[in-house]
């Protein structure tokens, strides 16, 4: 692609035409019909953005806090996994770039570098995404490393009690390397299941038995507080707020476990209700504008986190293109409000935007 780049679409094909077919896939594709993969991005069309006029926009403050952090602008890192896949230096490159855009990264469970080659690269906020094996212990090994690290937070993504059936990976015969993250606690054999190692690995490992009762045991090994990423419906919105976490994350994996899930930007609004302020709701799937950081503010989101736009910036151009894409939505984010007539983070509100179902009976 001749030039420059103006947004952060055409980085994903930068890193379409950069990497070998089998890592691309691996990186951009979803389970099974991709059907959710691709609602997730287009459900944020069908919302319409509702400016208000003469308001003095003269300055825009961007910055905002989660978890008492403060950072830039309401963009993090979200939990994805291999970066070395995509660029040599890996995690430590990612993490480079967020803490240049004073922002906080989520080290994915599934990382290329270690925990420690991460928190040693750069002096930033981190949280740490954690699954939970079979094995117990393997997660409290991790997470007492993650707080000695100086991690601050741990997110537990709990709509992985199997892996989803990607199709594209099983086609590709696609094989993990083994994760860092693992080293020294865990080692098995791949069980290869239709040629792909990544479904046998998750099978043999996860454990599919981790329940809402869990969270206690959990809560009881660190003083980091803890997200759930995962959350679709009110009901384990309530939940989850009735467990004691200290904040939600909104997603359906980016489409990679359950297809047919709802597109996460439809079902924000419903968590945000549930929990009625008693915990922060984060957000992840399909941002690829500043507008769509917008909408999801304006739904009641406190931030946004980008997981495929970041892996194409790095697959494209490293570090740098990571701070490109987190700069490009942060322009694009900064001229929405000024344009909507928001001077911060805290003037966008829920009627400056009106959804697919408000737009219906003033269509009939």
């Amino acid at each position: 692609m001749a030039g420059e780049q103006v947004n952060v679409n055409e980085f994903q094909e930068l890193a379409r035409e950069a990497l070998p077919k089998m890592h691309y896939d691996f990186y951009a594709g979803g389970a099974e019909d991709q059907h959710t993969l691709k609602e997730n991005v287009e459900a944020f069309r069908r919302i319409t953005i509702q400016p208000r006029i003469l308001v003095d926009v003269s300055r825009i403050d961007l910055s905002t806090s989660v978890l008492g952090h403060n950072i830039s602008a309401p963009i993090m890192i979200a939990p994805t996994s291999l970066h070395k896949l995509a660029h040599p230096e890996g995690e430590v490159a990612t993490a480079r770039a967020a803490a240049a855009c004073k922002t906080i990264m989520t080290l994915s469970f599934t990382s290329s570098c270690t925990m420690e080659e991460v928190s040693s690269s750069c002096n930033a906020v981190r949280f740490f995404q954690l699954y939970v094996y079979k094995r117990r212990d393997i997660a409290t090994v991790l997470v007492q490393r993650a707080e000695k690290n100086g991690y601050k937070a741990l997110v537990l993504t709990a709509d992985r009690p199997r892996l989803g059936r990607k199709e594209a990976d099983i086609r590709n015969k696609m094989v993990a390397p083994r994760l860092k993250t693992l080293e020294g606690l865990l080692s098995i054999d791949p069980a290869f299941d239709n040629g792909s190692n990544l479904e046998g690995d998750a099978k043999e490992i996860m454990d599919a038995s981790l329940s809402w009762k869990d969270i206690e045991w959990l809560r009881s090994i660190t003083n980091m507080p803890i997200l759930i990423k995962g959350i679709l419906t009110r009901e384990d919105a309530i939940k989850a707020a009735e467990v004691g976490v200290a904040g939600i994350v909104v997603s359906n994996h980016g489409g990679r476990q359950l297809d047919y899930t709802p597109a996460t930007i439809t079902v924000l609004e419903e968590v945000v209700h549930a929990v009625g302020g008693k915990v922060p709701v984060l957000f992840d799937g399909g941002v690829r504008r500043g507008t769509d950081v917008f909408k999801a503010l304006a739904l009641g989101a406190q931030a946004v986190l980008i997981g495929r736009p970041v892996i194409y910036g790095l697959a494209a151009k490293g570090e740098f293109g990571v701070r490109r894409v987190i700069q490009m939505l942060r322009d694009e984010l900064e001229l929405t409000m000024a344009l909507s007539g928001c001077p911060s983070v805290k003037d966008i509100t829920r009627s400056h935007v009106r959804t697919e179902h408000e737009r219906l009976p003033s269509m009939l």
